[in-house]
């Protein structure tokens, strides 16, 4: 399938379907798992990435960079988390990698790959979606600390679970990161941003 046909399809997004994409893999169907893996939890981790980093342009990149991962690294993909949580592991470490490079990815695009262009068209099509963010709220969010953001990113905008959140912050090598422990920083943040808030006369 062309860069152009899946990026068409991209516009119809579907359900994520981890059984079908590891038929497809057992199958040794890797391109065909990657791109309903892209095709399904694109726009969502699209959404996340402009959340986070605050920027349309690097979300661009990020996205792209992501899809690249996805598309490369599906085939060894172990499964000892879900699919979702692993794919949002990605997004966050290729953000990480973007923002501390952001000065040398500033208005170029260099990949031409179909993951590329995949990803790009979901990037596209989840800009024309979104909806007007208050500018203020925005600013609250700002001055939230790194992982106080992505926490809060990943909870209220995109819906994961505690423990998914937690899978998501949890790094090889190093203790786990438990489900209680993500609910209680949520907690504390949703406070935190209650006072903001009616410090700038929000609420």
């Amino acid at each position: 399938m062309t860069a152009t046909a899946l990026a068409a399809r991209a516009r119809i997004v579907p359900m994520l379907d981890e059984a079908r994409i590891r038929q497809l893999l057992g199958d040794g169907q890797a391109d065909a798992a990657a791109t309903e893996a892209i095709r399904a939890l694109g726009p969502e981790i699209s959404r996340y990435l402009r959340s986070l980093l605050r920027d349309d342009d690097l979300a661009a990149d990020v996205t792209a960079e992501w899809a690249e991962h996805v598309w490369k690294g599906l085939t060894s993909f172990r499964w000892e988390s879900s699919l979702r949580v692993w794919c949002y592991q990605l997004a966050r470490n290729a953000a990480l990698k973007t923002r501390d490079q952001a000065w040398q990815r500033r208005g170029r695009r260099l990949r031409t790959s179909e993951a590329s262009a995949l990803a790009a068209s979901i990037h596209r099509s989840s800009m024309m979606l979104r909806e007007d963010r208050s500018a203020k709220l925005d600013r609250l969010r700002a001055a939230l600390g790194e992982e106080e953001r992505l926490i809060l990113v990943l909870r209220l905008d995109q819906k994961l679970s505690c423990a998914e959140i937690a899978g998501v912050l949890s790094h090889p090598g190093l203790p786990a990161v438990t489900e209680e422990a993500v609910r209680q920083r949520y907690h504390r943040i949703k406070e935190k941003m209650q006072r903001m808030a009616k410090a700038e006369k929000l609420l």
